[in-house]
């Protein structure tokens, strides 16, 4: 084999390789470009997911408040009517 036909051979062989890794490069840019489409969707999801997070806890806060408010106006209504019944019962 003549010294031109190896040389050509080897920049074919090189040439080759370069495609390849291009290719590679270009392929590993669209995963990026995919990778970073999801990486936004769940952080936009993310944020959606606190936002209704924050609303049902307070919800549950407001509901949890008022059974307290009832159950302490329940209480206090009994306590009323013992002390009304006790002044009462106690004047005669």
């Amino acid at each position: 084999m003549s010294k031109p036909v190896q040389v050509q051979q080897q920049v074919d062989e090189v040439v080759g390789i370069m495609q390849d890794n291009i290719h590679k490069v270009m392929q590993r840019g669209e995963q990026l470009d995919t990778l970073q489409n999801k990486t936004e969707d769940l952080q936009n999801s993310s944020l959606q997911f606190k936002r209704g997070a924050n609303r049902v806890r307070k919800e549950m806060w407001w509901k949890d408040m008022k059974l307290k408010l009832i159950i302490g106006g329940v209480v206090a209504i009994v306590l009323v009517i013992i002390i009304v019944a006790a002044v009462k019962g106690s004047g005669k």
